[in-house]
């Protein structure tokens, strides 16, 4: 079991707004997500390769050579939060969403309702960037993941909160494989949000998590 404290302090910093059109998103999206799909498979194959050394040589090389071609022109620091014109959010670099980020798994949250009321979910892979125990997920990695998937059930169009706290209770272990997640809001207090959420294997769930999502004094109205 584990808790985390969030501050909101200097977000502002990092969001910026782009004179991007949803046709100039979708065009980036068609030159980057491609590159990133590749190094995702790179990584994985970077874990799990046993070719002799020369192989490993080579290859090192080439990637090598491809970083520098690729560091000709970049940003001085982190995407942040980004913004199109017509104002989507744009989550190039995170950790767990970010289209144009190898390391993440990435995950596509989706928002629904049913008889149970409105919930977020999200049905992902996770490979061999991902283990802790043998064959399984990290514990950082679920509560990382579990960390997003409340906040996006938190929050809503035009009202983003904030972790303020996250209980983890890791009821057995994540096989390594396709993993579901999913949470909702169980109550709202002010400007804190209460929300529950887990992950879960083909037989079950094996990480509960609930959190305090705050919406911080900068988005306040």
């Amino acid at each position: 079991m584990s808790a985390r404290t969030c501050s909101s302090r200097g977000v502002l910093d990092y969001t910026h707004v782009e004179n991007l059109s949803a046709a100039d998103v979708e065009r980036l999206r068609a030159v980057y997500e491609p590159l990133t799909r590749s190094v995702r498979d790179l990584v994985d194959a970077t874990i799990r390769t046993e070719v002799d050394a020369g192989v490993v040589a080579a290859a090192t090389a080439e990637i090598e050579s491809a970083t520098a071609r690729l560091r000709e022109k970049q940003r001085a620091l982190s995407f942040g939060i980004q913004l199109g014109a017509d104002g989507d959010a744009m989550p190039w670099g995170n950790a767990v969403i970010g289209v144009r980020n190898p390391t993440a798994p990435p995950l596509v949250v989706r928002r629904m309702t049913d008889d149970s009321g409105e919930r977020v979910t999200s049905d992902f892979y996770l490979g061999a960037a991902f283990e802790g125990p043998p064959g399984h997920v990290h514990g950082g990695v679920s509560a990382m993941i579990l960390d997003h998937v409340l906040g996006d059930a938190a929050s809503t169009p035009g009202k983003h909160r904030l972790t303020g706290t996250i209980t983890v209770s890791y009821r057995r272990l994540t096989p390594l494989g396709r993993v579901h997640a999913e949470a909702r809001v169980s109550h709202s207090e002010g400007v804190k949000t209460y929300v529950v959420g887990h992950l879960a294997d083909g037989r079950g769930v094996t990480v509960e998590a609930e959190g305090v999502f705050i919406e911080p004094r900068w988005a306040r109205g």
